[in-house]
């Protein structure tokens, strides 16, 4: 089996190699041939890991490289397959293999997004498919990780290839604002998070999950002092920067301002990113580090309340928006705060259950929002489209699962792990529980408002779109449709795996508290009477009733009475205007951050540069060396007495020094 471990993540790496190195010569069709294969062995192979580590009951973890050896702290390269990683194994390369294939329709016409007079747009199709592929070893390597540095590794790793994928279309001006965002907010998490893993090294001594989780209750009563003379737990320091590294791959507030702005990639990269990779590294990497964060109780509730103000807030700014892919975008930001939530109220399970069955439905929405993209020749907003569905059914009706398993519809994924999450955050005791609650909950309403918002603007209604647009409109091509209908179906199915994930042992050794006596999730379980009294359960739940009210209102305010969004708008214009400047976050950032920095070099260009070092050092010596040539120019005169002179009061002047001395 090791060298099966080695093949799945090794498989996209070399087609990625071969598209980008030899897509040139190779062509399109074989550039694309080759990534999909490398994507389709690691998911067969990926299935083929969790029979085995799943169904038959083995675990493994070994390492396959040791990279360096300093003062006996070893850093490997090595895998950690247990049943949560197995299962990340066939979410990310499942989700990623469809999106390849997705790929070729999407990216058919691309020289048609360069300028014609520059080469920068040549071989671009196979560049992107290299770009995909090796974005797919990344998080590979990132979750099958045994060690730190490797989980580093994979970490940047994904975000550096995301830099590349935001920015792929480099002629717009919008794109590389997008990926230099995203790279420059990402590094403010990534700091954290590497000072998080430099306190694992300082006290734990080892870079090893195993060694780190076994010595944890030993740290546990550790301090430090950080400011001052307060002393710190060395657990929740430590928790609270790997955390910050989560806030910024994770998209967390205050730390989540680049993610609507990646919506300027292209739309396969906006499913790869923002549904099974990169943005769910974060959520990932805490269920990991759950026998660390079982330790502090302040971590958590940081974890917490950081993830309900997200879900919440995050979700308001998705009504107000008419760019389709954005309101994609704001939907994922709010459903990374309910995983984060649960994660704050150590419901690891339901956290990483979530994460399963929203790549599967975030993945189906975005691909969807792409297909209409191409009907409409790359137009988004929203209000330039309506009456879909007669020209578009696969798209309306694979629309229609990924928007029902979003607002959690009962009897589709999103129901089974959303209303899981909200009840455990319901009966936990975690500081500011509460304050969770009401955010998730309220956050319902506003999911299922704003998710249905798009679906009738886009989907139903009269005819916005222009003459020529509505002549060519028609249903994609298989290559886009097929993955929209095989995402469709795990979209639906995947919530029924809810007993033996989350309320059953399926995460037992994985994920700290599954199984153990005490614990929030096994209470919840011992409760748990099959998948049909849940539904029935919850039917007559709140969450069921305000994701009813959010889809009726949508439907009122934008299919029966439109009238009734402008009187909102004209009487609550306060609102839509903090809404539609995202709460004035990013002002805030480019003026103080941004506008900060550029104070800070300009007031050291005029004190250091400017001043000291040209007027100062440069200039001033210059001056200096000047005025002394001329002052010294007066010593020599030419006449033999001023010399003679010169010479008997420097020898008077020895001989007081030596009376001096001998005195």
């Amino acid at each position: 089996m090791e060298k099966i471990y080695l093949a799945i993540p090794l498989a996209p790496l070399l087609g990625a190699m071969i598209a980008g190195l030899l897509g040139g010569k190779i062509g399109r069709k074989a550039a694309h041939a080759a990534t999909i294969l490398g994507v389709a062995v690691a998911c067969l192979l990926s299935f083929v890991v969790l029979k085995h580590i799943v169904i038959d009951g083995n675990t493994y973890n070994g390492n396959v490289y040791t990279w360096a050896a300093i003062e006996g702290i070893q850093f490997n390269v090595g895998f950690l397959i247990d049943n949560l990683t197995a299962m990340m194994m066939v979410v990310v390369t499942f989700v990623s293999l469809m999106v390849h294939i997705y790929t070729i329709g999407y990216m058919e016409h691309d020289e048609e997004n360069w300028p014609k007079e520059s080469l920068v747009g040549r071989n671009s199709y196979q560049r992107f498919f290299s770009y995909i592929s090796l974005f797919t070893f990344a998080m590979l390597m990132l979750v099958m990780s045994n060690n730190f540095m490797q989980l580093f590794f994979g970490w940047e790793a994904v975000g550096l290839v995301s830099y590349l994928l935001i920015g792929f279309w480099s002629n717009r001006d919008t794109a590389i604002y997008a990926n230099m965002k995203a790279f420059l907010v990402n590094r403010v998490g990534d700091f954290g998070f590497l000072l998080g893993i430099a306190a694992i090294l300082m006290y734990f001594g080892s870079m090893e999950y195993s060694t780190v989780f076994a010595r944890a209750p030993e740290v546990a009563g550790k301090t430090i002092s950080i400011f001052g003379a307060t002393e710190w737990s060395v657990i929740t320091l430590t928790c609270i920067l790997l955390f910050v590294g989560a806030m910024g791959k994770s998209a967390q507030v205050p730390l989540h301002v680049w993610l609507p702005d990646s919506m300027e990639g292209p739309t396969p990269i906006s499913a790869l990113i923002h549904a099974a990779t990169m943005v769910t590294a974060g959520i990932f990497m805490v269920a990991r580090m759950s026998p660390l964060f079982e330790l502090s109780t302040t971590a958590l509730s940081v974890v917490l309340v950081i993830g309900s103000i997200t879900a919440f807030f995050m979700g308001l700014i998705g009504i107000v928006q008419n760019d389709i892919k954005r309101v994609v975008a704001y939907s994922t930001l709010s459903q990374l705060g309910y995983m984060t939530v649960a994660l704050g109220a150590s419901a690891y399970g339901a956290a990483v259950f979530h994460l399963m069955t929203h790549a599967f439905f975030k993945a189906l929405l975005f691909l969807a929002a792409g297909s209409v993209i191409i009907a409409m020749h790359h137009e988004q907003d929203m209000r330039k489209m309506g009456g879909l569905k007669k020209y578009m059914p696969i798209t309306y009706w694979t629309s229609l699962i990924g928007s029902l398993a979003l607002i959690g519809f009962p009897g589709f994924s999103g129901f089974f792990s959303k209303d899981l999450i909200i009840e455990a955050v319901h009966e936990s005791h975690i500081p500011g529980a509460t304050f969770a609650y009401w955010m998730v909950l309220l956050g319902v309403f506003v999911t299922a408002f704003y998710s249905f918002r798009m679906f009738f603007m886009v989907f139903h209604g009269e005819e916005r779109m222009d003459q020529h647009t509505k002549e060519h409109l028609k249903e994609s091509p298989w290559v886009v449709t097929v993955p929209l209908i095989a995402l469709a179906i795990p979209a639906v199915l995947s919530g029924y795996l809810l007993d033996p994930m989350v309320l059953g042992d399926f995460f037992k050794g994985a994920i700290k508290g599954v199984g153990e006596e005490g614990s929030l999730i096994n209470e919840m379980a011992q409760n748990y009477h099959g998948v049909l009294a849940f539904i029935l359960h919850g039917l007559m739940a709140p969450p069921f009733w305000l994701a009813m009210a959010g889809l009726v209102s949508a439907w009122f305010v934008y299919m029966k009475k439109q009238s009734v969004a402008q009187w909102f708008y004209d009487h609550f214009r306060w609102l839509h205007t903090l809404l539609e400047n995202k709460y004035f976050i990013d002002d805030f950032n480019q003026k103080v951050f941004a506008g900060g920095m550029v104070l800070m070099g300009k007031t050291l260009w005029k004190a250091g540069d400017r001043f000291l070092i040209d007027d100062s050092i440069v200039n001033d010596s210059a001056k200096f060396v000047g005025k002394l040539a001329g002052w010294s120019k007066y010593l020599q005169t030419g006449y033999m007495y001023h010399y003679a002179f010169t010479m008997i009061v420097g020898v008077l002047a020895l001989i007081g020094w030596v009376i001096f001395k001998a005195g």
